[in-house]
């Protein structure tokens, strides 16, 4: 109960009086007078009359907040629900997935995220052809002329970027065109041709074909695209050590038209795709992913150091730009997807994030044109990639030393050895080198010699797997696998569970293509990668190109 505000009268039932709201001033209740008398104002006129005002107020501010809050909130929805709509989707895998298996989980739990990125030459629609290209390729299925792989450690705390020149010869699995279900044959072809055999989902399957890499997502951008998210970043810093200009030459025609005086520069719009386009004036396509590379890296440097969100603007220009740029695998193609994509790739430190170019040597069929794998080179990048060994040596003594497989308990085998059926599978074929002959048969005949009375080769044909693997269906047969892969010298770590067997199979792959013994294979550590990958890390700031002598100019 609260006190009149007049001195000396009895306390008043002021709260259930302020329940009725009253218009006008009329007279107080009998015993409940002023000072003035009869005659005189109300008790506490004044400030009642202030009180149920700032309440009419309150209640007014109250309605017109929630109704503020609620367009506020439906237009959020609406606005969400825009960019949504923007984002085009596809299929993960355009044909039957590959061999390729998902890294082991770390002691946490955590496994690595890695993501296709390819850079699509398509010229159909007005805004692509306006950047570059000639008619002629109008309705033409757009070739993938950048393709480079996002490798997000298990731990998130380091990041891998590699690329595959588009000119190099690879074996290209059977591929379907999910929206007019055309089946595209096997065959062995240069990867950027991949784009156009059924879309983003064949270059998947062919990237875990040479890789042996499971690739959770991808993502693909045309060269309209590379314009609008360079100017919804506000520009990414690049660098020349000389004036260059990327033009037609008597020698060479064609050319993307970037000219930069010496030293640095930050392009944006049609300038950042001629960057990103340049492959003459660097000296070679394998430059190109060089000058790529320090493209990324910079605006990895860039997006860290701006507060994009908290500057609403700069937010709605970059979520407009990425949802109507990128096409991307049907699993992250929500706005939440990718903000929370986007996220994890923030959070690695700049001197966590390494890029390179897939070690290559010249393609034997056609050496001025095409280049093939380096493939004891390229195999040791794939192993890292698999492994989840970082490239940089940047981070702490633990990493790149966590193999979940090591750690896995030996399981007691359910049956004896003379009793288990065992099945060896061929799998030594490369995209350069054909299956060994003969090969399964070698190592089911090694088998029976440990006892594996039952072991024998599958003659339904031969495979390509870069490593060597036990697979097993079930959990009751995973101690009969190990069994298996410990009677070869076949590391716990490659021993995996499968639905693409029906038993214990021994997958005998291209590191194992002589000897009755599986070789003892060298752990990679973190930052050891073999030579010729032209490796750069996205903390150096004092990267510049070098120009072509003949796209110099003064």
């Amino acid at each position: 109960m609260a006190q009149s505000e007049v001195r000396g009268e009895a306390p008043a039932v002021e709260d259930t009086m302020s329940l009725t709201p009253k218009t006008t001033d009329t007279p107080a209740r009998s015993g409940r007078r002023g000072r003035g008398g009869a005659g005189g104002r109300r008790a506490g006129g004044p400030k009642v009359d202030r009180r149920r005002r700032r309440r009419r107020v309150l209640r007014w501010s109250a309605t017109v907040l929630a109704v503020v809050i609620l367009g506020t909130a439906g237009a959020g929805y609406l606005y969400y629900q825009h960019l949504n709509s923007n984002i085009q989707k596809g299929k993960r895998a355009n044909g039957d997935d590959s061999k390729a298996h998902r890294t082991a989980p770390n002691a946490a739990g955590q496994t690595p995220l890695n993501i296709l990125l390819i850079g699509s030459d398509s010229r159909n629609s007005k805004e692509n052809l306006k950047l570059g290209g000639s008619r002629d390729h109008v309705g033409d299925p757009p070739l993938g002329d950048v393709q480079m792989l996002i490798h997000l450690s298990a731990d998130r705390k380091s990041a891998s970027m590699v690329s595959i020149p588009r000119d190099t010869r690879v074996h290209i699995p059977e591929c379907k065109d999910p929206e007019n279900g055309k089946v595209y044959p096997e065959t062995t072809d240069i990867i950027n041709v991949t784009l156009a055999r059924g879309g983003a989902g064949c270059t998947l399957l062919t990237w875990e074909d040479l890789t042996g890499v499971y690739i959770d997502h991808w993502m693909t951008i045309d060269f309209a695209g590379v314009v609008r998210m360079a100017d919804a970043i506000g520009g990414v810093e690049v660098c020349v050590k000389q004036n260059v200009w990327d033009h037609s030459t008597p020698s060479q025609r064609g050319g993307s038209g970037l000219k930069l005086t010496e030293g640095p520069h930050k392009v944006k719009g049609e300038q950042a795709l001629q960057w990103l386009r340049t492959r003459h004036a660097w000296g070679s396509d394998l430059m190109r992913a060089r000058a790529q590379h320090m493209y990324l890296n910079s605006m990895i440097r860039t997006l860290k150091k701006q507060s994009v969100f908290t500057d609403t603007g700069r937010l709605t220009d970059l979520a407009e730009a990425a949802t109507k740029s990128l096409k991307v695998s049907e699993e992250i193609g929500t706005v939440k997807k990718l903000y929370d994509l986007g996220m994890e790739m923030k959070s690695v430190p700049t001197d966590r994030v390494t890029s390179l170019t897939m070690p290559n040597v010249p393609d034997p069929n056609d050496p001025d044109n095409h280049v093939v794998p380096d493939k004891a080179k390229a195999d040791r990048v794939w192993q890292m990639l698999r492994d989840d060994v970082p490239f940089d040596k940047n981070g702490g003594k633990s990493d790149g030393k966590k193999d979940a497989g090591k750690d896995k308990s030996a399981k007691k085998p359910s049956l004896d050895a003379a009793r288990l059926g065992v099945l060896v599978q061929n799998a030594t074929r490369t995209s350069t080198e054909p299956a060994v002959r003969q090969r399964a048969s070698a190592i089911g005949q090694e088998l029976v010699g440990k006892g594996y009375a039952r072991a024998q080769a599958d003659a339904s044909g031969s495979l390509a797997e870069d490593k060597t693997v036990v697979r097993y269906p079930s959990a009751d047969l995973e101690g009969d696998a190990q069994a298996v892969a410990k009677a070869l010298g076949i590391p716990m770590s490659q021993v995996q569970k499968s639905t693409d067997v029906s038993g214990v199979t021994v997958v005998v792959g291209a590191d194992w293509r002589t000897g009755s013994a599986y070789p003892k294979q060298s752990e990679p550590k973190a930052g050891d990668l073999p030579e010729g990958t032209d490796a750069v890390n996205a903390s150096d700031k004092a990267d510049c190109m070098d120009v072509y002598k003949p796209y110099q100019w003064h």
